[in-house]
């Protein structure tokens, strides 16, 4: 049937519409950014999207390999005296995706790490969450302390991060600066050996989070980091880590 001219003019205002709404829609729905997922990788091949973290240039490196624990592709994690972790960058708007959910395992607690003391700020597993806070709002004794940091371990620091961990004393729930720097604020997630050799699911509220270490909202995301880590403590810990992911709020 041949088209006239008034059923062309509505088909291309209906299309115009369409249009205006897949924008509108794409301008209000949630861009979840992705995360290298270690369930899409292949036990024994090398782990891909992820970089080296090496806060302690000087300590031997973690040992990380993708490999199958209970019917699943994970990364395990081999500690022996020794600190590095896998980073991934992105950016992550904090209003839109503001949850942060992971799987972790570990064999065990450790036995002498102290989160309070610099000789005991070692972990079984940990997730860190890097956030792009503007270095201009830092004060001048504390934007020398990320330069000379970022001197001396030869990267550079975040001016805001939260560490998710695993600790073998503190109760669940506490909040404290890190021994090292009040850049990056310690949560203590999982405590003690209760819960060790068994898989947990963790979702975490990022933007509550932010502003309860920090006192105010949450800017971007940069990055996301895990680690297990003995150096200080020079003990072993073996740990296991599932997908992470950023979600939006629930409606």
């Amino acid at each position: 049937m041949k088209a006239t001219r008034s059923t062309v003019i509505a088909l291309l205002l209906s299309m115009a519409m369409a249009g205006t709404a897949l924008r509108a829609a794409a301008q209000v729905a949630p861009v979840v950014p992705a995360v290298p997922a270690f369930s899409k990788m292949t036990p024994g091949a090398p782990v891909t999207g992820w970089l080296p973290l090496r806060p302690a240039p000087n300590a031997p490196d973690t040992l990380y390999t993708v490999t199958q624990d209970a019917g699943r592709t994970v990364l395990m994690a081999q500690a022996r005296a020794s600190m590095s972790g896998l980073s991934h960058a992105l950016r992550v708007d904090i209003r839109r995706t503001p949850l942060l959910r992971w799987r972790w395992k570990i064999a065990a607690p450790l036995v002498a790490a102290d989160m309070t003391k610099k000789a005991g700020d070692d972990y079984a597993a940990r997730i860190y969450v890097m956030f792009d806070y503007p270095v201009e709002k830092l004060s001048f004794g504390t934007r020398a302390k990320l330069k000379l940091g970022a001197a001396l371990y030869g990267q550079e620091l975040p001016t805001a991060a939260l560490n998710y961990v695993w600790d073998n004393r503190q109760p669940v729930g506490t909040i404290q600066a890190n021994t090292y720097t009040d850049r990056a604020r310690m949560i203590v997630v999982r405590s003690g050996a209760a819960q060790a050799g068994t898989w947990i699911t963790e979702t975490r509220d990022l933007a509550a989070d932010f502003r309860a270490a920090f006192g105010e909202d949450a800017p971007d995301v940069v990055a996301v980091a895990l680690a297990t880590d003995t150096d200080n403590t020079g003990e072993s810990a073996l740990a296991w880590y599932g997908d992470i992911e950023f979600l939006p709020a629930p409606k």
